[in-house]
């Protein structure tokens, strides 16, 4: 059994706007075994594309290795941008050495509503995938009902937008809305998925060499 643990803590500024949630890094960044084309920090696998799409958006020309100067692009762009941080999955077990959400038994959530009521300048969380078993939007909401809270549906257009009202607590007198907004998942696992979506399918017939790197980079520039 493999103790599938988070290798790296939230990150989070005070004046966070937007929250990127997701589940686990592939496993060899908690073990230390990167590919060439890796960087240690958030959304670091290249094969997991989120930042070759926000590369993309804002021609940021980043550097995709294992280089200190790669992680630090990442964390001047985020700062710069006001987004967060904060994958909801502390740890799993796994009895496959491989980065599947499926594949993750005994799961230890972070409490991300606790990081919202901290950080209370944060009005938006990015899922970078649905609700289906074991992403990251079916783990926040399991983890809301501890808080008798739920997610109010706003938009049942791709990319789905929810929101919920968040009560008070010890760091703030006053509720506020938080929306949270359901983007197909950067992996490539999503890509079958992306091809049955009519906009997709319209698109693509339209112009052939339109790609699912083309369309994610199209619903993520309206969040990044």
């Amino acid at each position: 059994m493999f103790l599938h643990k988070h290798p790296y803590p939230p990150f989070i500024k005070n004046d966070t706007e937007r929250l990127i949630v997701g589940t686990l890094p592939p496993p060899r960044f908690s073990t230390g075994q990167l590919l060439e084309k890796d960087v240690d920090f958030c959304y670091g696998s290249y094969y997991n594309s989120l930042w070759l799409y926000i590369n993309k958006i804002h021609e940021l020309n980043l550097r995709f290795d294992n280089s200190e100067e790669a992680i630090q692009q990442r964390k001047e762009f985020l700062i710069k941008h006001r987004i967060g941080v904060c994958d909801i999955v502390d740890s799993a077990e796994r009895h496959k050495i491989d980065a599947s959400d499926l594949g993750m038994t005994n799961i230890k959530l972070r409490d991300v509503v606790g990081y919202l009521e901290k950080y209370q300048s944060i009005k938006t969380i990015l899922f970078t995938g649905g609700n289906s078993k074991n992403g990251p939007e079916y783990f926040f909401r399991r983890h809301l009902k501890d808080y008798e809270l739920k997610l109010e549906l706003v938009s049942n257009e791709i990319p789905r937008i929810h929101q919920f009202q968040l009560c008070h607590s010890e760091q703030s007198e006053e509720s506020r809305l938080i929306k949270t907004v359901s983007l197909i998942s950067p992996s490539g696992s999503a890509n079958r998925a992306i091809g049955s979506i009519p906009l997709y399918k319209q698109l693509k017939a339209k112009h052939p060499k339109f790609s699912t790197f083309d369309f994610r980079v199209m619903q993520y520039r309206e969040f990044f």
